[in-house]
């Protein structure tokens, strides 16, 4: 006999807020999964205070037996927000939580549309004038791993970035510095996509990928680089 789960994804690691419900067989294969409830809108901001509204919206207020949630990168708020209330949902329920890459689910997304065998770099907004970005791999038989995540300036990666298709929510910022050269495909993470990932790219450890280094310092880090302050 089939056990079937419902699964609550959660993803609001970009300036979307994507949620679904899915019923799986147990184990979730790609093909078992039925969507049976959804919200996706791209709000900007205000995360912290649409998502838990958004998820007792869903039906029986979200409950399942497991939750997956983006583990960035993407927004430091929007990371840390979805994590945290996957991690306190999961607690609550008594359910495990998992998690998978922004990028994985931009490039599944891309790859779906594209076909199979079409080259493309996904590349998605940072902070400080940066991008992140990735080239995804192609999947066999066993999935495939999770991406290599890198951040780079703007103007560098256009400079040394030569895949013609660019998609994410970074794309159109990369052709325009690369003098338009390449083809812009604007996207951002769908939670309904999310049965598209190979079990190794959505089964991860939940723990937050910022893609790079925190903005903030510690205050102790900030005193060793401050200057002395001169005597009056």
């Amino acid at each position: 006999m089939r056990i079937s789960e419902r699964v609550l994804t959660i993803d609001c690691a970009t300036p979307a807020l994507s949620l679904a419900l899915f019923e799986s067989a147990s184990g979730g294969a790609s093909g078992d999964a039925v969507c049976i409830a959804a919200s996706h809108q791209e709000i900007g901001r205000g995360h912290a205070e649409a998502l838990l509204p958004a998820i007792a919206a869903l039906p029986d207020g979200g409950r399942c037996d497991r939750i997956l949630v983006d583990l960035g990168p993407g927004s430091f708020t929007g990371v840390r927000v979805g994590l945290a209330c996957a991690t306190a949902l999961g607690f609550a329920w008594g359910v495990p939580v998992q998690g998978y890459g922004c990028l994985d689910l931009v490039a599944a997304m891309a790859r779906q549309r594209l076909g199979a065998n079409e080259p493309f770099a996904v590349v998605m907004v940072g902070g400080h004038g940066e991008l992140f970005w990735s080239l995804p791999t192609f999947m066999n038989a066993d999935g495939a791993a999770p991406a290599e995540v890198r951040s780079t300036p703007v103007a560098q990666l256009a400079a040394t970035l030569d895949v013609p298709r660019i998609v994410g929510s970074g794309a159109r910022a990369l052709v325009e510095a690369r003098g338009g050269r390449g083809e812009a495909i604007p996207m951002l993470p769908d939670a309904r996509a999310v049965f598209l990932l190979p079990p190794t790219q959505r089964n991860r450890t939940p723990h937050p990928d910022y893609g790079r280094g925190a903005d903030a310092k510690p205050m102790t880090a900030r005193r060793r680089s401050s200057p002395p302050v001169p005597a009056s």
